[in-house]
């Protein structure tokens, strides 16, 4: 089973390559994140053309996750964390696929920090900690598939200094993504490439593509459960040099 983390950075703008990285890959589960599409306009009769079920939940103009699955319907288990009330972005998707629950998360870019965008990456966080040890609980297996905007480690970017002050690799981001890991789960993609140096994201400026100026920011998290299947781990990173391509690239594990 090939189960897929994909930020799209607008799904009406990238459904081209959407569909021919569907119909290329042919992953079993593609979890999206920044459709910025609104529920209504999301691009359903083309993901079913292409052979998958879809759940989707969206926001107009930014945010917006979806998990998609071949052949068959996603069965939708929550969407949204608990703990505040007042949050109304679309950003945690949560569905059962064929024996595997599966979460799509967009966490928080957190810029500028300090400030209350920070502070809300936090807490988000602190949140998706709650139902991550909820679902451990459960003993079954289960993926946190996302852009969780947190650099984990040093060589998990092209550059420390220049990154230094961002949100994406302060010193209480790591923590709290260091935090839900050590919790019980286990991060596919540094569990098979423990040496760093595997990008998923390349930003538009600055010819960070062409100069492999990337960094680490799509993870796929395991249960134990899930963990125990794990085979391969890897980056379909071509895809992020094709025409008119998201700045993220596919991340994906296999699973047996």
């Amino acid at each position: 089973m090939k189960l897929v983390t994909y930020n799209v950075n607008g799904i009406k703008a990238r459904l081209p390559r959407l569909l021919e990285y569907l119909a290329e890959q042919k992953p079993d589960i593609v979890c999206l994140q920044e459709l910025k599409s609104s529920d209504e306009t999301f691009p359903e009769a083309d993901i079913r053309g292409a052979g998958y079920g879809a759940v989707w939940h969206g926001q107009k103009g930014f945010n917006g996750v979806a998990v998609l699955a071949k052949g068959m319907d996603p069965v939708e288990r929550q969407r949204g964390l608990a703990g505040d009330p007042e949050d109304a972005h679309s950003r945690y998707l949560e569905v059962d696929v064929d024996g595997l629950t599966v979460a799509s998360i967009y966490l928080p870019n957190g810029n500028p920090q300090p400030g209350p965008k920070f502070d809300y990456k936090l807490k988000w966080i602190d949140r998706l900690r709650d139902r991550a040890r909820a679902l451990l609980a459960e003993e079954r297996p289960a993926v946190l598939a996302g852009d969780y905007n947190v650099i984990p480690n040093d060589d998990d970017t092209y550059s420390v200094s220049a990154m230094q002050d961002d949100a994406l690799m302060q010193p209480e981001s790591r923590a709290g993504y260091r935090a839900l890991v050590a919790e019980g789960w286990t991060d596919a993609l540094r569990t098979r490439h423990p040496g760093g140096g595997v990008w998923t994201f390349w930003d538009y400026q600055a010819g960070a593509w062409q100069r492999d100026a990337g960094f680490r920011i799509d993870h796929l998290l395991l249960s134990p459960q899930a963990a125990d299947r794990l085979s391969d781990a890897g980056v379909d990173k071509e895809y992020r040099g094709r025409e008119k391509a998201s700045d993220h690239a596919p991340t994906w594990v296999r699973l047996r």
